[in-house]
């Protein structure tokens, strides 16, 4: 079961909660609202680039305000000098939502263990035409060195420009996919090259008192 379901959506309510938290009054409220989130995490993703290293955006709302916390490891890439970087963005995002909003900037303390900054590190690695096997081993590594109990990381695509696509699989540790209390990150990432996009998938098994 673990290998077909989300491993976030698998434990929603269990050691995992919504990216968006949120209840609309009515259905035409959830459908604007539904569509004002992803614009907001398409916008944020697009204009901070892979540079700012975000983990997640998380987006929550009450009547009149609605409040977007950006997880990221490179605090400092987002918020620009003199605050000047995270005053444009607020701007920017008024003009997505309506109401008052507030952005804010939440530092990841230790972005070796958060499964979407390990697969855009491999990715960005591989855009760069690192050699998918070192990049993967070296992320493991650290990893593991970092506290993890496991850590799994699947890679396909045309690697290292091979003719015919493949899948290879790099694990280490214990990753118990199907036991739900386990406290599993998981993340995707696609990594465009010259010879086609590689897929990364990582899945990060967290000590239960790690967010």
């Amino acid at each position: 079961m673990g290998q077909k379901v989300n491993p976030r959506s698998f434990r929603l309510l269990v050691n995992r909660d919504w990216d968006s938290r949120w209840i609309a009054t009515d259905k035409k409220k959830y459908q604007s609202q539904l569509l004002e989130d992803i614009k907001i995490r398409e916008f944020i993703n697009k204009t901070a680039g892979p540079q700012a290293a975000i983990a997640k955006i998380l987006i929550e709302r009450t009547l009149d305000r609605t409040k977007v916390s950006i997880f990221t490891g490179r605090p400092g890439v987002l918020i620009g000098r003199s605050g000047q970087g995270i005053e444009n963005l607020t701007s920017q995002v008024k003009r997505i939502v309506a109401g008052k909003v507030n952005v804010d900037v939440v530092e990841v303390r230790k972005p070796e263990l958060s499964a979407a900054l390990v697969a855009s590190s491999i990715g960005q690695q591989i855009t760069r035409r690192v050699a998918y096997r070192r990049a993967v081993k070296m992320s493991i590594q650290k990893v593991m060195q970092s506290g993890a109990l496991g850590v799994k990381v699947n890679i396909s695509g045309r690697l290292n420009g091979a003719e015919i696509a493949r899948r290879e699989k790099f694990s280490e540790g214990s990753i118990p996919l199907s036991v739900i209390r386990a406290n599993i990150d998981f993340a995707i990432y696609h990594a465009p090259t010259t010879y086609g996009t590689i897929g990364i998938k990582v899945w990060i098994n967290l000590p239960q008192d790690e967010k």
